[in-house]
């Protein structure tokens, strides 16, 4: 498939009429609707939005190249629309947009058409075509310009490969004489952005030209969604001056230990290659240490981020390293739980069910805590991450004995906290011996890394928690059953608070010390009922608010009509953890009107767990479903409607 074949006569706008950025996307959606290359305008639309909410596609000089591959999409396509007058399209140079190029790709399109995207981006590059479509008047106009340019692209590819195989002839001669005094400056690159079809290829147009036009020789390797191509080997990178990474997601670093690298955002690949290939040759770019400590480069690309776009980075780095866990573990908890009655809790199938389940579950916090840490310090912190990761999930074992563990709160102060020690060890023992340096990952980190994490959850976190347990314990002792609507409302919002920190374990020890001393499950009824609302008010909103939340979420929020029901309230976790104040504030009320419901209506369930499962037990089955419905459509609602849309505006 070539670049022919994509843009279709039929799928040209040669004269757009939108005045706003908003409009621009409504009229080619539309034009693609129209004439069959997608079959779902919302859905198509969507993602255009959020990946505009990534980055602007208007990549400057007068062209936005916006685009999506999802199922909505029927055939590859590339769209060409211009207009006249010119658009405010938010364009990375803030200049109007005239050039137009929407790309629609199919959900698991084979490598071809990405092929020709590629050829696409870096013909753009070309300011001759650029200025001669935009005098061009007709879809053959289109269609012939890009045509010759193809073809003088081919040519000038296979004379470039042809002038790469000579240069890394000459450059084995050059290092077999040892003459590297007078050889041509050399430079290697990576470029990779998320979506991986239209910037990484167009940053390796723009550095591949600005090089030759300085006479500087480059390797570009290209992290798209074709997978890595042109792949560096250790003799480029030893040979090269020095490094660029033009990427905004993770690419392989260590390979690049001890060269000067400049690590920039994919678009400084395409607006500032010049600058960037300047630095690296001049080698006034940081030396980049993989083991050793915090370079400056680091610092350096972290001024292009801000604060809280760091910590949500790191945050998501752990919650979407946790989510397998949740799901998986939580799955087969839910399959112990519905064969229980029928098999009784000390059958072999029901222990090998709810035991699977169980210790994927054991994982879920230290794996939160270490990915954390580990997008913050790199390996070295992953263990102390871990550890303390898992110290939050047991109960505390500090100078301040409790009952109940930190829970995810806990950890996700342990991955941080793991995270920036490590952090700060590195800057700590960046002026040690040379000699050194391989001590640092096998023992100096391990083990001051692991002690510090473990000092501060000990003597500060664990603490913090058993205090906080002890407080709420002794108020709910304090109650009593007196006002059973009251307290239930309070059980069943306490279950929500942190969902298996000291909140939510007081509430559930307590109801459970009620229900072993006078057998009575009513207070059993408001948490369970409670317990069950947050993942599903998850599973509601993802269900109906879709356009706000990520594929991923929309996954992960089926599994949680599975983890509500069979009250497994840490489904809801990796949801919290990323927006705490929109999940928790919700489920919180969902939840203390579930409790409440209970209590009015005299519910009683003698049964310290099985979510819906133990309906039959209930001394009012109806009324207990009826609480559990009602509170998750009022959080689910609450929830759906009050977290914030997917932006569609950037800024710079």
């Amino acid at each position: 498939m070539d670049l022919k074949e994509l843009l279709l006569k039929d799928a040209m706008i040669m004269d757009l009429k939108a005045t706003t950025k908003a409009e621009a996307i409504d009229e080619m959606v539309s034009k693609y609707y129209e004439i069959g290359v997608i079959d779902d305008k919302e859905l198509y639309k969507s993602d255009i939005l959020k990946r505009e909410a990534q980055t602007s596609t208007g990549i400057g000089d007068g062209i936005a190249m916006p685009h999506a591959r999802d199922k909505a999409v029927q055939r590859a396509t590339v769209l060409f629309a211009k207009s006249k007058a010119g658009i405010d399209y938010e364009s990375l140079d803030g200049q109007p947009t005239y050039l137009f190029f929407m790309i629609a790709a199919p959900d698991g399109a084979d490598n071809l058409h990405l092929q020709a995207l590629a050829a696409l981006s870096s013909l753009l590059i070309n300011p001759d075509l650029v200025a001669n479509l935009k005098k061009a008047t007709t879809a053959d106009e289109v269609q012939k310009l890009f045509s010759d340019a193809m073809a003088a692209k081919e040519a000038k590819d296979k004379a470039d490969e042809e002038k790469e195989k000579a240069q890394e002839a000459a450059a084995k001669e050059a290092a077999e004489k040892a003459n590297d005094s007078k050889k041509k400056p050399y430079v290697v690159a990576v470029t990779a952005c998320p979506t991986g079809i239209a910037h990484t290829y167009m940053a390796e147009a723009a550095l591949k030209e600005h090089a030759e036009k300085l006479g500087i020789d480059i390797k570009v390797e290209t992290n798209g969604s074709e997978g890595v191509k042109h792949k560096l080997t250790a003799a480029d990178i030893d040979r090269a001056d020095g490094v660029i990474i033009a990427a905004d997601k993770k690419v392989d670093m260590p390979r690049f230990d001890g060269k000067h690298l400049v690590n920039r955002p994919v678009t400084d690949g395409i607006n500032k290659s010049d600058e960037l290939i300047n630095l690296a040759v001049e080698q006034k770019a940081p030396i980049f240490h993989s083991q050793g400590g915090a370079s400056s480069e680091e610092e350096e690309s972290s001024e292009k981020k801000s604060l809280w776009s760091k910590i949500y980075a790191d945050l998501m780095n752990g919650i979407s390293n946790m989510l397998p866990f949740v799901v998986g573990g939580g799955i087969l908890m839910a399959i112990s739980f519905l064969l229980e009655p029928s098999v009784g809790s000390h059958s072999q199938w029901f222990v090998f069910f709810h035991g699977i389940g169980n210790y994927a579950f054991e994982f879920l916090i230290p794996i939160l805590a270490a990915y954390i840490a580990e997008s913050i310090g790199d390996r070295p912190a992953l263990l102390p991450g871990f550890v303390g990761g898992y110290m939050a999930s047991q109960a505390s074992a500090s100078i301040i004995s409790s009952k109940s563990p930190a829970g995810f709160i806990g950890g996700l102060l342990a991955g941080f906290i793991a995270g920036w020690i490590v952090v700060g060890l590195k800057k700590l023992l960046k002026g040690l011996p040379k000699s050194l340096d391989g001590l640092k990952p096998i023992l100096l980190y391990p083990v001051l890394g692991l002690l510090a994490t473990g000092a501060v959850m000990y003597f500060a976190i664990d603490p913090v928690f058993a205090i906080v347990n002890h407080a709420i314990t002794s108020f709910l002792e304090s109650m009593g059953t007196g006002n059973a609507v009251i307290l239930g409302a309070l059980l069943g919002g306490m279950m929500s608070v942190d969902m298996g920190g000291p909140f939510n374990k007081a509430a559930y020890t307590f109801a459970i010390g009620t229900y072993t001393a006078t057998g009575d499950g009513a207070l059993m009824a408001a948490v369970m009922v409670g317990g069950m609302i947050p993942p599903l008010a998850i599973a509601i909103a993802t269900t109906f608010w879709k356009n706000k939340f990520t594929e991923q979420e929309r996954q992960a929020g089926l599994s949680n009509y599975v983890l509500g029901i069979s009250f497994i309230t840490e489904g809801a976790i990796p949801f919290a953890a990323s927006d705490p104040l929109h999940v928790i504030v919700s489920s919180v009320i969902g939840s203390v009107i579930g409790g409440g419901l209970t209590q009015l209506w005299q519910v009683n369930v003698p049964a310290p767990h099985g979510g819906i499962f133990v309906t039959p037990l209930a001394s009012n089955p109806a009324l207990y479903l009826l609480a559990v419905v009602i509170g998750a459509i009022i959080a689910g609602v609450i929830y759906g409607l009050w977290k914030p849309a997917k932006k569609v505006e950037t800024t710079k």
